[in-house]
């Protein structure tokens, strides 16, 4: 668990700022790794759907972040191609508001509902990342940049909910629901500007 907390605090420290650039030398899989870890709105949603993966279990624990990933192609594959795709930034800071909470709710939800669900939002994600990768980026290193950043991200909701759960014994998926409303408030917060 302590190392979980150092590599978390490792990777979410960079300036909050630099995520939605859009300008400047961003090219490459580092450049891609760092553009989700480099914005608050984009973590609290992508450690969000860990947590939710978590709270709804069995196979959703990997089928949910697997969707969110291929969504988010789906939604890079758009920017990058110059698709408009209207509220990206409200449908961005909405994700953790709303993933947040159905994994607070905690209510049994079919997976393919989960996946649909966590997968719309991944599209604005990833039209985010495509939208503002520089015209000298390797598309497939950039992708590959983000795809493992996010990855992480969703590892990281799942790693520290599990290991909330085993803390808290049998009240483990309640301590994950609670990190859900977290992050709902989180998303709150971004949207409102408050953070």
């Amino acid at each position: 668990m302590r190392a979980l907390l150092v590599f978390l605090v490792a990777v979410l420290t960079p300036s909050v700022a630099l995520a939605h650039t859009g300008h400047g030398d961003a090219s490459g899989l580092v450049h891609g790794f760092m553009h989700p870890i480099g914005g608050l709105d984009h973590i609290l949603a992508m450690v969000a759907v860990g947590v939710f993966a978590f709270v709804l279990g069995g196979r959703a624990l990997w089928l949910v972040p697997l969707a969110f990933v291929g969504m988010m192609v789906v939604g890079f594959g758009l920017g990058a191609t110059g698709v408009e795709l209207p509220l990206v930034e409200l449908g961005i800071a909405l994700s953790s508001i709303v993933i947040g909470g159905a994994a607070a709710l905690g209510r049994p939800m079919p997976v393919a509902g989960a996946m649909a669900l966590v997968g719309a939002f991944a599209v604005f994600h990833g039209h985010a990342h495509g939208a503002e990768m520089p015209a000298s980026a390797s598309g497939i290193d950039y992708a590959l940049g983000f795809v493992a950043a996010t990855a992480l991200l969703h590892a990281a909701g799942i790693g520290a909910a599990m290991g909330g759960a085993r803390l808290a014994g049998r009240f483990g998926k309640g301590l994950a629901q609670v990190a859900g409303a977290a992050f709902a408030a989180g998303g709150l917060g971004v949207l409102a500007g408050w953070i």
